[in-house]
């Protein structure tokens, strides 16, 4: 199986040196990752929003390895903020947060995250947006809905992912399913041992669609994270058997990937927010999203050919 392969090669330093040199690099990352700073991303929030798409935005890094990383990232965070509240754009663009770029895995790292992403949180809903904490590896998760439950006694529109590949989802699901929650559902993109996580594809998607259920038949808020046709026609189904009006869930997508799809989701008059990636340690998150799907690859690769 690809996806494992390219999983490791994103923990590789020679990997890294090797494939960030290449020339045809750039060219892909620059199609997935439209910048590195924030002042190159506001036309691509602009253009965005102007076709009627809202927007999660990702300032990419996780290797952190130090507390004053973790500030730093922080402080990129409240920076983005800054510029949304310029753009008049905090209602169209939230943002999505790894905990591990706040500190999680250092020492003391739970409080320490919890630190630095609540002022991110407090200066989000100042304009009125909110966060989503995305998932990690199974190992991390119950720190983060720990760290989820404890912003929403202050900030109830605090979003958080759940992965459909682990066994634990199904339950994660009902206990979220509840009112003013926010949840994301995706497939899921680290690799995940047999123990705690589904192996196979067919397994995957069919949890998948239960979870979504369970999601759908609550009383939250759904995000639908995926690009899979029919995953998103089996979730225009269940909100329609549920009794969901079109602003009650919302589709999800990587920015780059299917943009045709995002505008003619956004054309019907669904909810549909574009996963907006930004900043220059662009490695890891370039390297799940080909391990996610390894055909993806040669979709990379072919995009790189046509800008369509």
């Amino acid at each position: 199986m690809l996806g494992p392969v390219i999983l490791a090669a994103s923990r590789s330093d020679q990997m890294r040196r090797l494939i960030s040199a290449a020339p045809v690099t750039k060219q892909v990352v620059d199609r997935f990752i439209p910048g590195e700073t924030v002042d190159e991303i506001v036309p691509i929030v602009q253009d965005l929003t102007a076709k009627g798409l809202e927007l999660t935005m990702d300032v990419v890094g996780e290797d952190i390895t130090t507390p004053e990383q973790a500030a730093a990232a922080r402080d990129a965070y409240l920076l983005l903020v800054d510029r949304l509240k310029e753009l008049e754009l905090g209602t169209r663009a939230e943002m999505s947060i790894k905990l591990s770029m706040f500190g999680q895995a250092l020492e003391g790292g739970h409080a320490l995250a919890l630190a630095n992403v609540r002022p991110v949180v407090e200066a989000a809903a100042a304009i009125g947006t909110t966060v989503t904490l995305d998932a990690e590896d199974h190992t991390t998760l119950d720190s983060m809905f720990a760290i989820h439950e404890e912003l929403r006694k202050d900030f109830p529109q605090t979003g958080c992912v759940i992965q459909a590949y682990l066994f634990r989802t199904e339950s994660d699901a009902r206990r979220l399913a509840e009112a003013g929650s926010r949840v994301r559902l995706v497939k899921g993109a680290y690799k995940e041992p047999a123990e705690v996580a589904y192996q196979q594809k067919h397994e995957i998607d069919k949890a998948y669609v239960r979870t979504l259920r369970i999601l759908m038949e609550g009383e939250g808020y759904p995000m639908i994270g995926s690009h899979d046709p029919r995953l998103i026609s089996i979730g225009q189904e269940l909100a329609r058997r549920a009794g969901r009006k079109l602003d009650e869930y919302e589709f999800q997508m990587l920015y780059g990937i299917r943009s045709d799809e995002h505008l003619r989701l956004a054309a019907e008059g669904h909810r549909m927010r574009v996963y907006t990636a930004y900043g220059t340690d662009w490695y890891g998150y370039f390297m799940r999203r080909l391990a996610e799907k390894p055909a993806n690859l040669l979709f990379f690769a072919r995009s790189t050919l046509t800008k369509g």
